[in-house]
């Protein structure tokens, strides 16, 4: 059975559940709080805690969520979370993914969910070779294998597809959790993402980087989403977090070391040397051209159809292709772009 099977059906059975408990206590995902104008805002991450959270972290501590009314709760996920079903469900009121691509693929499973916001402008995949045998454009994949996480085969499919590269003209292979098999010339080139600098290490300066941005698929990482519902209801609180998010991740970019600290102490199972190491090239995604024009965590319509496109002509979706609109929504963006352009 597809895993998106599994995931409408889980879906299906906490929508079912929480169905139940909401005739009981009204649950909406966002509440009131203490205060009458606070909402308590749950947010389900797609992963464990991570550098992606420096801007939210930075938010709370410096209370801009507060002055905001908003009261955030962050939700670590994890191996075993499909944090995705679980804000589609109505467990926690917004989610943060890894890659767009989820969005996309969970509304057509039959999930209510929408992106409105992207933390990063460009997603940080990237394909890693040596200078011994440099991968440097698609082309100079032809003829090599690479070794990709189980999750990523189909960035790659779509990366051939995009440059006019036959699958057959590239041996991919499953990635280990480590660099090794690049290092031991099992793999020419090995998957992972440019903020993950503990994972590079090894490669020094014999690294090799073809992002997978610059190669002709452009997709974004760290993207909020929401349902139909709490954008129907409850737009005026997504607002309020967008906007306290937004000065907590211009905070960051201005203070770099201090928005570290702050992660670490909330976090303290991170590793202080290698995120200070990592903050940077985190500024450098959530920041940008696009962003001094439209504000911290644009998006925009073109670069959404283009990926509905690639993943279609790929017949990736198990159900009916969605419409931007589906996948999308952009008034959150547009009732926040005096606040998010101030830090952009």
């Amino acid at each position: 059975m597809s895993n998106f099977m599994l995931n409408r059906r889980r879906f299906m059975s906490q929508t079912a559940a929480i169905g139940s408990l909401a005739a009981a206590s009204s649950f909406i995902g966002i509440k009131a709080g203490l205060a009458k104008d606070t909402a308590k805002v749950r947010m389900q991450l797609g992963w464990l805690a991570s550098n992606g959270l420096l801007g939210e972290v930075a938010a709370i501590k410096k209370g801009f969520f507060e002055e905001e009314g908003v009261e955030l709760e962050i939700v670590p996920g994890g191996p075993s979370v499909d944090g995705v079903a679980g804000v589609a469900s109505g467990q926690s009121a917004i989610g943060q993914i890894s890659s767009s691509p989820s969005v996309m693929l969970a509304r057509s499973a039959g999930m209510p969910v929408k992106a409105f916001l992207s933390g990063y402008q460009k997603h940080p995949f990237t394909y890693f070779s040596l200078k011994t045998k440099p991968i440097r454009e698609p082309k100079d994949m032809i003829g090599k294998t690479i070794a990709t996480q189980p999750t990523a085969f189909i960035l790659l499919r779509a990366l051939l597809a995009k440059n006019g590269i036959a699958e057959d003209q590239v041996k991919m292979v499953n990635m280990g959790s480590d660099m090794n098999q690049l290092i031991t010339g099992q793999a020419d080139a090995a998957t992972g993402w440019l903020t993950n600098v503990n994972a590079l290490d090894v490669l020094g300066d014999n690294r090799v980087d073809m992002m997978l941005w610059d190669s002709g698929l452009q997709l974004y990482a760290n993207v909020y989403y929401t349902t139909d519902d709490q954008i129907d209801k409850h737009s005026d609180v997504l607002e309020r977090f967008t906007r306290a998010a937004a000065k907590g991740w211009g905070f960051v970019r201005e203070n770099q070391q201090e928005a570290v600290e702050y992660l670490c102490e909330a976090y303290p199972i991170l590793d202080k040397p290698s995120e200070l190491r990592a903050v940077g090239p985190c500024v450098d995604f959530s920041f940008g051209d696009t962003t001094k024009a439209a504000g911290w965590g644009t998006m925009t319509r073109e670069n959404w159809a283009a990926q509905i496109k690639a993943y279609a002509d790929l017949k990736q979706f198990k159900g009916t292709v969605p419409a931007v609109d589906d996948v999308v929504n952009f008034s959150i963006l547009e009732a926040t772009i005096d606040a998010r352009k101030q830090v952009g």
